[in-house]
């Protein structure tokens, strides 16, 4: 019997530090000290509730929650833990009330003292150091118990039964809080690999970009010189006729530069409110070349008036790019249609095509730098974009299916015009 309740109360320690493990991977490994410690509280609580009386006392798993919560989550959580195990045992009552308090008073007192040298172990080290500190609450308890069997008068020196008691709660108590040790240990270990990861991540990330950016922008500066040396050995004044060219590719390079500037966060020069349809209207005008060009229907389906707060510009390059990337991706012969309409207190801009569409992988990788689905596309322009729009306080979303096409959803909050003089 003592050993089914003891198995009871193992599965009430492991179940929250499983639970808030769960909890602890879903927010990317942000401490949660306090909702950690609350399980602790509740844990030692129901230990405490549901014991295994014998010998006139209670027999149970309470001491684990408790020095696990002083030395994983400092003397706060601890002395919390402390007053719910104290609250379970004032509940319970009984003849040896008075015990129970000092045995839970004396057992906090071992982990209170060792929690300050208790991180300067290493990770096994602190396994074991739970482990040993855990024996103090139980030497307290068996101190406890024969003290209440010598004041009672009650004989126990041939009494097998009681031995056998105490060496099985010894036994679980220490596998018990050695899983546990072992299971918060695991959660710190997956926590610093989590940030090791990001960091590598970052590096890499920036590594791709500081070589992409150098690649991109020495081709128009490679260019720039070579017309730089031709006017620099013309003697005539023919010289001036590369002028247009170089002052044309230091336009793009500073083009590229701005992009990865956007990138890294969007600037917002001169935030407005401004009509979105005359807005769209004019993006679609401006690319119908480009779309001719590929033999590409272009269609702009802008009836609905709605105004929007922000910068237009940033808004424009923005839309320019994707409803670009949405004529590169269609065959000849294919089309483009952006619609632009209203939900409630949100305008909405969808931009469809019927083009080469795209798999669950590559739909996944939408908006990552240096991904894109062109041979010799960056990835910047829609991350650029993605990045924008989410400046914006909006949402921007893709659905693909493969020789179906493309639909980008963008959602922004629209505002109300304030005056008429607005375009």
């Amino acid at each position: 019997m003592l050993i089914e309740k003891l198995l009871l109360h193992v599965l009430i320690i492991l179940s929250p530090i499983l639970i808030y493990s769960i909890i602890y991977e879903r927010h990317g490994y942000k401490d949660k000290i306090y909702l950690f410690g609350m399980f602790q509280a509740v844990a030692g609580f129901f230990c405490m509730a549901f014991p295994y009386p014998a010998y006139g006392l209670f027999w149970d798993l309470r001491y684990i929650p408790l020095t696990l919560a002083f030395l994983y989550c400092g003397y706060r959580w601890g002395i919390v833990t402390f007053l719910a195990i104290l609250l379970a045992r004032i509940i319970l009552g009984g003849d040896a009330i008075i015990f129970g308090m000092i045995s839970i008073t004396l057992s906090s007192l071992g982990s209170l003292i060792l929690f300050k040298w208790f991180w300067t172990f290493k990770p096994k080290q602190r396994i074991i150091a739970t482990t040993l500190i855990s024996l103090w609450p139980a030497l307290v308890q068996l101190g406890i118990l024969f003290t209440f069997l010598f004041v009672n008068k009650i004989s126990f020196k041939s009494d097998y039964r009681l031995f056998g008691l105490i060496l099985i709660f010894i036994v679980i108590e220490l596998i018990a809080i050695t899983l546990g040790a072992k299971l918060i240990e695991t959660l710190i270990e997956n926590k610093i690999l989590h940030k090791e990861i990001q960091r590598a991540e970052k590096l890499n990330t920036l590594s791709e970009m500081a070589a992409s950016i150098a690649h991109e922008v020495r081709n128009p500066l490679t260019v720039v010189k070579g017309f730089l040396q031709l006017m620099q050995e013309s003697k005539d004044n023919q010289s001036m006729e590369y002028l247009p060219l170089v002052l044309s590719e230091l336009g793009r390079a500073e083009g590229i530069i701005n992009d990865y500037l956007n990138f890294a966060k969007p600037q917002f020069e001169k935030v407005e409110t401004f009509n979105l349809k005359q807005c769209v209207s004019d993006v679609v005008t401006l690319l119908v070349p480009l779309a001719l060009k590929q033999n590409v229907k272009l269609k702009g389906d802008t009836e609905v008036e709605t105004f929007i707060n922000t910068d237009k510009n940033q808004f424009k390059q923005a839309l320019i790019n994707l409803i670009k990337n949405a004529i590169e991706a269609t065959s000849s012969g294919g089309y483009v249609h952006t619609k632009l309409h209203e939900e409630k207190d949100i305008t909405v801009i969808t931009i469809r095509d019927n083009g080469k569409g795209m798999t669950k992988e590559q739909l996944s990788r939408i908006g990552t730098l240096f991904y894109s689905t062109k041979e010799k596309g960056t990835g910047v322009g829609t991350t650029v974009s993605v990045r924008i729009i989410e400046a914006m306080n909006g949402t921007i979303t893709f659905e693909s299916s493969v020789d179906e096409g493309t639909k980008v959803t963008i959602k922004l909050p629209k505002v109300e015009p304030k005056d008429s003089k607005l375009v």
